[in-house]
Formats: C-alpha cells, structure tokens, sequence
C-alpha cells in the first residue's frame, strides 16, 4: 500500500518467517535482514519516517519468553526510536496493541485515555510500558503516533492462523467444525489488516499538530464481537460447518470492548476503513481455494508463529535468546 502510494520503502526484519509463504510477495523494496537489537542509527540514514511494527506479536508470542518480550517489545523499540531521533526522522508510528486493556467491564467501549489499562499479558504490558516511554520523545521535530489495532485478521502472503478471526474462518474451511475453547461470550475488536494499514497511512498523512503524542484505538464501526459472533460469521460463509464449544478453557477472562470514535472522527479525512467480517470472510475462503490451503496448512509451523519459533530453536537456526546462530 506504500508503494502504491508512492513512497520509497525500506523493510527492515529479523525474517523469522521469511519462508513461511504461501503464496508469491512484493519484493520491489529495499530489504534489510536485522534484529532490532542490535541495529545501529545509520540504518536511519535519509529516512523520513519510521513505521515500528517488529515484536513478539501477539499474547502466545508474548509468553514464549517474558523476558525476551521486554527485551524486544519494550526496551528495543524505545531504544529504536531514540535512534531515529537522532538521526532527524521527522515521525514515529508505533505499532501498539489492544491487549493493554486486558479485561473490563463490557457494559461501556473503553477510550485510549480514561479505559483502564490492566494487562493479563507480557505483550500487552510491554505495548503499554513502550507507549508511555516513546511519547516523552515527542517534540515539534519529531512526530510520535500511536496505533492500538484490534485483533487483525485477513489475507496475507505469510498468513497468520493463530489469530482469532482467521483461526475460525480457516478451521470451519479446511476440518468443516469450528472449535471454541471458551464458553464463547468474551468481547473481541477485531480489524482487516488493510485497514490497519490504512490507520499507519494516515498516521504519516495527517498533520502533526493533530497526531503528535496521540493513541488511537484502530477498527470499525461497530467492531466489537463475542467470540460466538466470529464464529457464527465463520459458520454460515462455510456452508455445513458445525460449530461446537468445547469450553476446556471454562471462562476466557480476556474481554474488553473497544470505543473507535476518536480515530473515526479526529481521522476521518484520512482514515476510512472499508472492511468488515463479511467481505473480509470471503477473502480469506477465496485465497485459500486459491493457494490448496488444507489442514496440514492451517496446524502447520507456516500459518502459526509459535510453532515457527520453535521449529527454527529445535533445528538449531536460532538459539534461546532469539538470535541466529550462524550468519
């Protein structure tokens, strides 16, 4: 979507799941293979603006290592833009998380200044903790903005199946039942990764004097579901799909909903989101007629982040503290 707009990119990856394709993806860009803990400020060298999405990149991830997730999620990424900073990037577009809110009350939408912030995760703390520190970076030359997306789901090259909304669609796809290890009735905002990346666009986009030092929760309206209600969604755009609660977790306590109004209003000429559970459903059933996808996709390494981390520890490519062991 950059590239369609003009910009000149520069892809900056550890390239964890560089081979975790499924189908052909955009390599016109320059690309730089790093850990960014240890890159150092030339990387920053004729750059205007930073969009940092690199993390442990959800809750699983998270706990894989706490440790490591503070290492990365936090102190990196407030390292990083102390980096840029230096360097005169002008804006720093900080990819946050929902996750901070934890669990709630689900009686009212929570807002980003006054909705508690009661993290059940190492993800969602370390987001918040690395929230508070890069904001203090803020000035009038350089621009600090912060996006908290619901969960994500869609289609993608590398396609996530450890997500919740494309976790249900592809399960209903490639077994025809549905399993919910919950009672089904927690609260998930959940969003299409292109309008996720229309919130980053429009965090590069929209004056400064309105985004600097500014959260924004990124969805839709409306975009709040139970889990019962993405897997219904899942159930009827897969026709003879059978839904069933296993509830082995008994009560998922994780549940929050999720106010959109300030990035829907104060960002409305820059952020219009297009997709919804339906057409964004369908795109998913789509791609996977397309690519084969099966079941050895959906439960494999490729489709889950988790089990790729472990795949590349137990083969010995990476070691203990995420870092490759040879070059």
């Amino acid at each position: 979507m950059l590239l369609e707009r003009g910009y000149r990119v520069i892809g900056l990856d550890a390239g964890f799941y560089a081979d975790c394709l499924l189908d052909s993806a955009n390599t016109t860009y320059v690309r730089h293979h790093a850990d960014i803990r240890d890159v150092d400020a030339k990387v920053f060298d004729g750059v205007e603006a930073v969009i940092h999405l690199a993390a442990l990149s959800n809750d699983a991830l998270g706990e894989f290592n706490t440790s490591l997730t503070d290492e990365i999620n936090r102190d990196a990424t407030v390292r990083l833009a102390r980096l840029a900073k230096s360097k005169g990037v002008r804006r720093f577009v900080f990819a946050s998380s929902q996750s901070m809110y934890g669990v709630a009350a689900t009686d009212s939408e929570l807002d980003e200044d006054s909705g508690d912030k009661r993290p059940l995760t190492a993800y969602g703390r370390t987001k918040w903790e690395a929230e508070c520190e890069i904001k203090k970076l803020a000035d009038v030359d350089f621009t600090v903005v912060c996006f908290r997306p619901s969960t994500v789901f869609g289609v993608s090259p590398r396609l996530r199946c450890d997500v919740v909304y494309n976790n249900l669609v592809a399960c209903a796809y490639t077994t025809g039942r549905i399993e919910i290890k919950s009672d089904g009735t927690p609260w998930r905002p959940v969003v299409h990764v292109r309008d996720v990346c229309a919130a980053f666009l429009a965090g590069l986009e929209a004056p400064a004097s309105l985004v600097n030092g500014q959260s924004y929760n990124v969805g839709i309206r409306d975009g709040n579901f139970t889990v019962r209600q993405l897997a219904e969604t899942a159930q009827r755009l897969v026709p003879g799909s059978t839904l069933v609660f296993t509830g082995e977790h008994n009560k998922d306590v994780r549940t929050y909903r999720v106010s959109f109004q300030r990035i829907l209003s104060e960002l409305q000429e820059f952020y219009r989101p297009q997709w919804d559970l339906q057409r964004g459903g369908q795109e998913l059933i789509d791609f996977f007629q397309t690519v084969g996808f099966a079941e050895k996709h959906f439960r494999g390494r490729k489709c889950n982040r988790l089990d790729q981390l472990r795949f590349l520890q137990e083969n010995k490519i990476i070691g203990p503290f995420l870092k490759y062991l040879s070059p």
